[in-house]
Formats: C-alpha cells, sequence, structure tokens
C-alpha cells in the first residue's frame, strides 16, 4: 500500500447528515476530524484570541481574557467585508490545525460544513458532497434544534445550493433511506476512493 495522505471533505447541507456519515467513517476506525470542534478549539486559545483582538476590537474579550462570541458574532455579521475579514483569518487557521491532526494517517476525513462558501474544496484530494430530500432536511432540524420550520427555511436559503448545483466530479452520498442503506453508500464511496490512492 502506498503511503499516502488523503484528505477527504465530507459536506452537505444544514440537515443533510454530514454528522452521522462521519460517525459510520468513525465506526470504521478513519480518522475524522471535525473543523467546528478546530474552531472552538482555537477560539479558547490566548494567542488567537488575541490576534482576533487586534484585527476586531479589544471588546471581543471579557474581563477573565476569553472570547466574547456574542460581541464578535455582531460585528462580523451586520457587516458583510468584516466577516470576509474573520473568515481569511479563521479559515487558514482552521485547516492548518485540521491537517495536523490528520498527519500519519493514509487516509482522512474532515467534517467542512461551508466547503463551497467558503471555497475550501481545493484543499482536499476528494470530496464527499451528502444529499438529502429537501422535506427530510427540515424535519431533521426541527427534530435537532427544535426550531421552526420558517426557521429552518430561511437557514436552508441562505446557504449554498445544493439542490442546483453539479457535483458529478464528487463522490455523492445520498441519504435518501435508513442507516443501513447510509452505511452502504458510504462505504461504497469509500472503497473507490481506496482502490484509487492505495
Amino acid at each position: 500500500m502506498r503511503q499516502n495522505n488523503v484528505k477527504v471533505a465530507v459536506t452537505g447541507g444544514i440537515g443533510s447528515g454530514k454528522s452521522a456519515v462521519c460517525s459510520i467513517l468513525v465506526e470504521e476506525g478513519y480518522a475524522v476530524i471535525s473543523c467546528d470542534e478546530v474552531y472552538s478549539e482555537l477560539l479558547k486559545e490566548r494567542q488567537f484570541i488575541e490576534k482576533l483582538a487586534e484585527e476586531f476590537g479589544a471588546d471581543i474579550i471579557d474581563p477573565d481574557g476569553s472570547l466574547n462570541r456574542a460581541v464578535l458574532s455582531q460585528k462580523a455579521f451586520g457587516d458583510k467585508s468584516v466577516l470576509e475579514r474573520l473568515n481569511s483569518i479563521t479559515h487558514p487557521a482552521i485547516m492548518q490545525r485540521a491537517f495536523e491532526k490528520a498527519e500519519g494517517e493514509a487516509i482522512a476525513f474532515f467534517e467542512v460544513p461551508l466547503l463551497f462558501e467558503s471555497r475550501l474544496e481545493r484543499l482536499f484530494n476528494e470530496v464527499f458532497v451528502v444529499l438529502r430530500n429537501f422535506e427530510e432536511r427540515i424535519k431533521a432540524v426541527c427534530e435537532r434544534s427544535g426550531i421552526s420550520r420558517g426557521e429552518v427555511e430561511k437557514r436552508i436559503e441562505s446557504q449554498y445550493s445544493y439542490e442546483n448545483s453539479d457535483f458529478a466530479k464528487y463522490y455523492v452520498i445520498h441519504n435518501s433511506s435508513n442507516l443501513d442503506y447510509l452505511k452502504c453508500e458510504v462505504l461504497k464511496a469509500v472503497q473507490k476512493i481506496k482502490e484509487k490512492y492505495c
């Protein structure tokens, strides 16, 4: 077997089943790194917080030295240029840390919620796109988050349009039935990755 560090992104819209796919990969013994978890780690580190404060103001730091995420979010999501500046700092840091965690793995998977929105797909060897019926996505998010259908629809509309995109060059995983079906879909895609790289 060739020693590769193959990086595979796992992405999809809200409620598509990215986490379920990643759970299957973990059960199968693969390294899976969540970019959301990496970001949470970084937001607790003094050096990273200070870097953000230099850019966005000292008021994003609470008296105890921790990051006030509410203040940072208010600044970023109220102004597109500020959000772009925030992303230009956070995204490279997240990916660097995530890739460090995957060092030494022949194949590593990365759960990246905003892959296409952030144009991060070029950093990966392959991409798994998890697709699910629109109604099923709404139902899943309502049950998981306890929010209204209208709120879920707004979130979906604000995201990348998975329904109207061409994913011919990626591995599409259809989350359209039960967990056993999803597992078969995931394992088929993994086998193709292994045949290509290992």
